[in-house]
Order: structure tokens, then C-alpha cells, then sequence
């Protein structure tokens, strides 16, 4: 095996003792999962800047319907993660919730459609 396997296996074996012999070890399942969470939406924030700073004036191009349709399905796709843990609890909500990421996915789709063709 090579250093770097190692290595993230012992980072796993670490984290999995943590939970399991420290005392109040769900707390600490429970912080690290946090900061792992918080770790990857701050990656998908400096993402999102990023590509909003390198496509500006492709996006400012568009046309105000597409670009209102672009902006509109992307809230939509936040606002669907942010209520995800209530909206999954019932089964009307998890159909709502896949009918508002899988209209966002179209809508977006049918802007990239725009985007291509007419830019």
C-alpha cells in the first residue's frame, strides 16, 4: 500500500474510534459531520463565484428570460436543499421536493439549450 492509503486509513480508523470510545462519542460523530458539511458547501460557494466570475459576461448576455430562468432555478435548488430534511419526512413532500430539483435541472438544461445555440 502506498503512504497516502495509509495514511487516509488511518484517518478513518481515528475518527471511527473517536465515536466509538470517547465518551459522548455521538457528539463527536456529530462535529464532524458538521464540519464536513460546512467544508463542502464553502467548496461549493467558492465554486459557484468562481464560475459566476469567469462566465459574467456570458450570463449577462443572455437574454432577461433566460437569465431571470437561470436565477429562478437556482434559488429554487437552494431553497429545495435548505428544506430537504423537513420536506422528506412525509411523502408529499419528498414528491415536491423531486419535482423542484427535477424542474430546476430542466430549467437550467433548457438555458444551457439557449445558451448554446444562440450565443
Amino acid at each position: 500500500m502506498s503512504p497516502a492509503t495509509l495514511r487516509n486509513v488511518a484517518i478513518v480508523l481515528a475518527l471511527a474510534a473517536a465515536v466509538y470510545f470517547i465518551p459522548g462519542g455521538g457528539n463527536a460523530a456529530n462535529l464532524i459531520g458538521a464540519l464536513l458539511s460546512t467544508a463542502i458547501l464553502a467548496a461549493f460557494v467558492m465554486l459557484a463565484a468562481r464560475f459566476y466570475r469567469e462566465r459574467r459576461m456570458d450570463i449577462l448576455g443572455l437574454p432577461d428570460k433566460w437569465r431571470a430562468t437561470l436565477y429562478g432555478a437556482l434559488g429554487v435548488i437552494v431553497l429545495a436543499m435548505a428544506a430537504r430534511p423537513r420536506l422528506i419526512e412525509t411523502g408529499g413532500g419528498t414528491i415536491l421536493w423531486l419535482f423542484a430539483v427535477a424542474g430546476s435541472g430542466y430549467a437550467l438544461y433548457r438555458v444551457w439549450r439557449y445558451y448554446r445555440e444562440y450565443a
